[in-house]
């Protein structure tokens, strides 16, 4: 009997340490709260959309994954110390869909040290693209693609005064580098060009510049709550100018946030049109499906966004085996050629982890859906 029980013992600490292994370990960090939450849920609950559907069908090589989503407030402290959490204390394969271009930076260091890849960070910083990071693979377009493209678009408008507002870190630098090079080869100066303090904007000083310069239109190159205070205060003033901003800000939460304000803004997007049918990419078909399989009646930018993401996360696990480590995950991902998402293909190596280059233009109508 003794002898029984201890088979017994033995099965159960084995299954124990099997369904362990059986798991694919995969940590983020993003702003669940503070003024991206809205957008943060969205992305990630396309990446579920995904996930959760590969995992009902068995996984990726017979292992289901688990995604250990923390919140880190969209501090970039804070987010460096979850990094580590995940990495140090949850053992995670990789880290996915960071939020954020200074909290996606304070999470590097971490990457390095432990060789850990990072799939999908939901930023289009080009820090993060050259000089090429080792450890960071981007899905989605960089910002300055996109700033610049709205320029262009401007100015194929006639609009000629263009104020730039854009935070005071390394993504609303980044930003502003774009935007700079439509203008230069617009041959154009900006009306206004004015930083705000990331945490605690105050338009107060530069709305008086916005109104009196008569400027046509204000790219916005800052985070949701930001974006939306700024309208706010222009309106105010009196200001009729083509608001402009960023896909950080593509969100369906973005334009509740915004309220009666919410008509005419131009969102730049990196990725197609998320309610096309008739001439939808394969992805954006996949996702309502799946969207419409949950009960979901729509999806949005920003849960594409995620849902790409995903797409690429599950290729590298895919490729990294039955028995993937940080390292195989890693030599995976940079073996991807032509990888195709939906009617968008991606590829890496050692010298290229930049992803997608898919940059588009979008208003919010008056049903308060964006538009294109």
């Amino acid at each position: 009997m003794k002898k029984l029980n201890r088979w017994f013992a033995t099965f159960a600490l084995t299954a124990l340490s099997f369904g362990a292994q059986a798991q694919l370990l995969v940590g983020q960090t993003a702003g669940f709260t503070g003024p991206v939450g809205a957008g943060v849920k969205e992305t990630t609950d396309g990446a579920k959309l995904y996930i959760e559907a590969v995992n009902a069908k068995g996984g990726v090589n017979g292992q289901k994954i688990e995604l250990i989503s923390l919140d880190d407030k969209f501090d970039p402290k804070q987010a460096g110390e979850n990094a580590r959490k995940l990495i140090e204390e949850q053992n995670v394969l990789a880290l996915f869909l960071t939020r954020g271009t200074p909290h996606t930076e304070a999470i590097l260091p971490h990457l390095d040290k432990h060789n850990v890849p990072l799939v999908g960070p939901s930023t289009g910083a080009m820090v993060l693209h050259l000089p090429v990071q080792k450890h960071v693979f981007n899905v989605r377009a960089t910002y300055q693609r996109e700033a610049e493209k709205a320029v262009a678009h401007l100015n194929s408008m006639g609009i000629t005064r263009i104020a730039i507002v854009h935070a005071d870190d390394s993504f609303g630098a980044d930003g502003v580098a774009g935007a700079q090079k439509g203008l230069i080869a617009a041959k154009l100066q900006p009306s206004v060009l004015e930083k705000i303090n990331r945490a605690k904007p105050d338009f107060g000083p530069i709305t008086p510049k916005i109104v009196q310069t008569n400027t046509q239109a204000v790219i916005m190159v800052a985070s949701g709550q930001a974006v939306v205070d700024g309208i706010k205060a222009f309106r105010a003033a009196g200001s009729a100018a083509q608001i402009v901003t960023l896909s950080n800000n593509a969100s369906g939460g973005f334009i509740k946030s915004l309220g009666d304000n919410a008509r005419g803004v131009i969102v730049t997007q990196v990725f197609p049109y998320e309610r096309s049918i008739a001439f939808a990419f394969a992805m954006v078909k996949e996702a309502q499906e799946m969207a419409k399989a949950k009960g979901a009646s729509d999806i949005s930018p920003a849960m594409l966004e995620g849902f790409a993401a995903a797409k690429v996360l599950v290729e590298g696990l895919r490729r990294a085996g039955p028995k993937p480590t940080r390292e195989k995950i890693q030599a995976a991902l940079e073996g991807i050629r032509k990888l195709d998402l939906g009617g968008l293909e991606v590829s890496y190596s050692t010298e290229d982890h930049t992803g997608l280059d898919f940059a588009d233009l979008s208003i919010i109508g008056t049903d308060g859906r964006f538009r294109r």
